[in-house]
């Protein structure tokens, strides 16, 4: 019962901040569902209950989406999201780089978990320093931004730090930019679950369909409640608590320990 109620509070908690804060679903969720599951997994039904709540907030916000914007960069992340996908699938096949004992308990530390654990505390950074929170890019390396934004999307899930800090300078109103900014997710989870599908089936099939139904009505409930409280202005010392404790995942995930 536990993972159930962890998974679906971190679920409306997430999907909530992401329509005012710089935090992404699958930032947070990503590492809840690696404590019960394989990594690579972890990923891939992270991305399903992200997809599926892009898609329930998409039907909220979807008549401000700029057009112009979502092809500029959407094509580009559509396609190298395909290509971190590979990449992930590439990483859960190699053996584990190191393991050691301690306390009479085994622990395997692999090039997957150094990879994801690296990639989660490079995009909590962009919370906790207040340049990179800043950042933004000149509109027309709105291709670069995507191409950059779907490889590591369909890699590891994060991608909203990256997106956000290209389309901060496309002239968006706030409107427009969230409602921009979920089509492109969404781009990016369809074609990185397509790959996930293909690869991680079986895994996938194994898992409690109780549990991701649950999880995808939580994401639901938090996107509705978020895009009501859309005015309202994102507390700062959240954030840090919540990057801060990402972090110390991301630490245990590289140590083996996780």
């Amino acid at each position: 019962m536990l993972p159930y109620l962890l998974i679906c509070i971190i679920s409306l908690v997430g999907s909530g901040l992401t329509f005012f804060s710089g935090f992404g679903l699958g930032t947070i969720l990503m590492p809840v569902f690696a404590l019960y599951f394989p990594l690579e997994t972890a990923v891939a039904l992270t991305a399903i209950v992200h997809f599926l709540n892009n898609v329930f907030k998409l039907l909220l916000v979807y008549k401000h989406a700029n057009k112009q914007v979502v092809l500029k960069f959407g094509l580009p992340s559509v396609l190298t999201a395909i290509i971190g996908a590979y990449v992930l699938l590439h990483l859960s096949t190699l053996p584990e780089i190191y393991s050691y004992n301690f306390q009479s308990h085994l622990f395997k530390i692999s090039g997957l978990k150094l990879i994801l654990a690296a990639l989660i505390i490079f995009f909590c950074l962009f919370d906790l320093i207040p340049a990179l929170a800043n950042l933004s890019f000149n509109a027309k390396y709105l291709p670069l931004g995507g191409a950059l934004s779907g490889f590591f999307g369909g890699l590891s899930g994060n991608q909203g730090a990256l997106r956000s800090a290209f389309l901060l300078r496309a002239g968006l109103n706030k409107e427009s930019y969230i409602a921009t900014g979920v089509l492109i997710a969404c781009m990016i989870d369809i074609s990185r679950l397509s790959i996930y599908a293909a690869s991680f089936n079986q895994n996938l099939l194994e898992v409690d369909p109780i549990l991701m139904i649950a999880a995808t009505l939580s994401a639901f409930a938090g996107a509705f409640i978020g895009n009501r409280l859309i005015k309202k202005v994102t507390i700062q010392s959240f954030k840090y608590f919540v990057a801060s404790t990402l972090i110390i995942f991301s630490i245990l995930l590289a140590s083996g320990i996780l």
